[in-house]
């Protein structure tokens, strides 16, 4: 059979392209190197908990657009992010709020929490942040930057803070109310039944091969389309002839652990440079699990190599620039679409992924 689309990728960008070329009339193959669909966001059942297999994913977005449509393949529950954060058994609250800044220096209100940051602001002697350092002690001042951001944030990206850009830290929210809910948006929470079965109704009457790696048959996969969706690595799929692009990893380790209740919450970030991993996922929480056991993944974060999965983007001026040559690499390629976190080389939210793909459905579909 000919094919209108190759779609390289069952995750997010695949399967929203998949599902918009459907309701369009034309057909498609999906083709996925895992044996799974869904990408990053897969869940798998263990002890009937709907775990992550690659890490915690909560969707949440402003964008109405977003949320109407993954809401016409799952019903979603009102999970809301609370993560904590542990600093050498010292629990506080994330986002930073006023229960954060009561804990860390007994101030009641939002007054005196002000004060306080912008005292350890001035003895800093920030006035221009020039790097993640200077900019979390601008926001949140000296004390909270030590011990809740230096340490999980070298870990998180291998690099000093010195050495990151100031970017970064400006999505974590800061507040002077007592509010825990960590995103600022409108809409939140978690599929109920797990991400793959939302994905798996994307994709309901598509064509769909698993444990196929495109790369090695292009030839043979390119023939049968008559334009490809490519959601891999756009680095890989010019063979690296520019070199790769950096990315940093995730290594997991998960659990099943004979007590319904590990730790009291899904998400406890541990922000001492000491601890190995940077944080904990207790999976049943996101969904209010009842279950008589508990599945635990703890999360190392490590320098990205050639055969690891990459998962986030290293945003710095080397790799932009990098990034901006395989772009214009792309762009001669007249058949393929390249599209998605690993295509686009960017740090997406899920609802970013949705509105990627839909954006480019409505283009040319």
């Amino acid at each position: 059979m000919h094919y209108d689309y190759l779609i390289v990728g069952a995750g997010l960008y695949g399967a929203v392209f998949a599902h918009e070329a459907k309701a369009a009339g034309k057909t498609a193959l999906v083709i996925d190197r895992r044996a799974q669909i869904a990408g990053n966001v897969y869940t798998e059942e263990i002890e009937g908990i709907n775990v992550h297999r690659y890490g915690a994913h909560i969707f949440h977005t402003n964008d109405s657009k977003a949320w109407n449509y993954v809401n016409q393949f799952a019903e979603f529950n009102r999970y809301t992010n609370s993560p904590v954060a542990n600093y050498r058994g010292e629990l506080y609250s994330l986002p930073f709020n006023m229960y954060t800044f009561n804990k860390m220096w007994g101030v009641v209100t939002p007054r005196q929490a002000e004060a306080k940051i912008a005292q350890q602001r001035a003895e800093a002697g920030i006035t221009e942040p020039k790097n993640l350092e200077e900019q979390a002690i601008s926001l949140v001042g000296t004390d909270i930057y030590e011990k809740l951001v230096r340490g999980y944030t070298e870990k998180q990206w291998g690099r000093p803070c010195t050495e990151l850009p100031a970017f970064i830290i400006r999505r974590l929210p800061v507040r002077l109310t007592f509010d825990n809910n960590y995103f600022n948006a409108r809409y939140q929470g978690i599929p109920m039944g797990g991400y793959t079965r939302m994905v798996e109704k994307m994709l309901a009457g598509t064509e769909v091969r698993l444990g196929v790696d495109y790369l090695e048959h292009k030839a043979e996969y390119d023939a049968l389309a008559d334009k490809v969706v490519f959601t891999g690595p756009i680095d890989e799929y010019f063979g690296y002839c520019l070199g790769p692009l950096e990315y940093r990893s995730i290594r997991f380790k998960t659990e099943v652990l004979d007590t319904p209740n590990y730790q009291g919450n899904a998400v406890i970030n541990y922000t001492d440079r000491e601890t190995p991993y940077t944080r904990i996922i207790e999976h049943k929480h996101f969904e209010f699990g009842a279950q008589p056991k508990t599945v635990i993944s703890r999360e190392y974060s490590s320098e990205w190599k050639l055969g690891n999965e990459p998962y986030y983007p290293v945003n710095d001026e080397k790799n932009k620039a990098l990034y901006e040559q395989y772009r214009a690499l792309a762009e001669r390629e007249s058949r393929v679409i390249f599209g998605g976190r690993l295509g686009e080389y960017k740090y997406y939210d899920m609802d970013a992924v949705i509105a990627s793909a839909l954006k480019k459905a409505e283009e040319i579909l």
